[in-house]
């Protein structure tokens, strides 16, 4: 078997199934299988599921250097699921914060539900008068777009603005560890390694972009 076929058949699925390992700890955990949740089970998974998009995002950024400096063409075969996996657990982590921390499970399911409309007005007041909350969604929003356009249908619709659309990764987690930042207040050691490790990548790839263009001909 070549190398392209044990990407395609071994290392993806093994990959696959390690990124699930994260989202399966959360859940034995809180059925108790696997662990316990924190005094506050809600934030705590809120909080892993945000911790762990944010991983994702940072490791399908280092994708494309990774690739560049080792010459490994195959790691780029890996770089849709990573991106995907990083949505999948930004999407965990609002859907924790939309449906349990912001009770819209018990507002419907309750006694007395409120309306809709208020329901919905609540959340929005939430969104924009939070300022961490509103980066938050934008880095949200930016990376269900580049979820809903990672096909290959969709990259062959869009042509050249697929590759100019999806450089809003780079804004998506910026966003996304501002966020971090502005959630934790006081102990910022954790948003500080990202934010590092988020600049190297960026330095990297603008440093490699100024170079090839430098070294390409007119």
């Amino acid at each position: 078997m070549n190398t392209l076929g044990k990407v395609r058949f071994v290392w993806k699925p093994l990959v696959f199934a390690l990124c699930l390992v994260p989202f399966l700890k959360v859940v034995g955990d809180l059925y108790g299988f696997t662990g316990t949740l924190g005094a506050n089970p809600i934030e705590d998974i809120q909080d892993r599921f945000g911790n762990w998009g944010l991983r994702f995002l940072v490791v399908t950024l280092t994708v494309t250097p990774l690739r560049l400096q080792t010459g490994w063409n195959w790691l780029a075969r890996f770089r849709r699921m990573l991106g995907l996996f990083a949505f999948f657990y930004v999407l965990m982590h609002f859907l924790v914060w939309l449906l349990l921390d912001h009770g819209l499970v018990s507002r419907w399911l309750g006694p007395a539900a409120p309306a809709t409309e208020s329901i919905w007005s609540a959340i929005a007041e939430d969104i924009f008068e939070r300022p961490f909350i509103t980066i938050g969604f934008i880095a949200f929003l930016a990376l269900f777009a580049l979820a809903a356009t990672s096909t290959a249908g969709m990259r062959r619709r869009l042509g050249r603005r697929w590759q100019k659309l999806h450089r809003v990764v780079y804004i998506a987690a910026i966003l996304g560890v501002w966020h971090y930042w502005w959630q934790v207040k006081l102990d910022v050691s954790d948003p500080l390694i990202y934010a590092a490790i988020l600049a190297i990548l960026l330095l990297y790839r603008i440093r490699h972009r100024y170079t090839h263009q430098k070294h390409s001909p007119a």
